[in-house]
């Protein structure tokens, strides 16, 4: 499972906001994009089922998460992730 990890060593005081990529097992067709700061609890939350759009398709696995200092440049490239030139984007170069 490959890991991209964009950070700014300068920055590392303020908190990381993740952009990740979730897989499901049972249906592998089923991709999630999300975004927050922390990518633990929100993979705990998506296979929980407290996430009501991703609750139907557990359990998830992680496929990749991008780190950022900044939040505007991780809700920006969620954004990205989401558009149609960042899903061709995704199968470009995602398992």
């Amino acid at each position: 499972m490959p890991t991209f990890l964009i950070t700014n060593p300068i920055s590392q005081k303020s908190p990381m906001h993740y952009v990740y990529i979730i897989r499901s097992i049972e249906y592998p067709d089923k991709i999630y994009v999300g975004c927050t700061e922390d990518l633990k609890k929100r993979l705990s939350n998506h296979n929980s089922g407290t996430t009501p759009h991703t609750a139907k398709y557990m359990p998830w696995e992680l496929v990749v998460y991008f780190a950022f200092t900044d939040k505007d440049k991780a809700v920006s490239f969620e954004g990205y992730l989401k558009s149609g030139s960042g899903r061709e984007f995704r199968k470009r170069h995602l398992p």
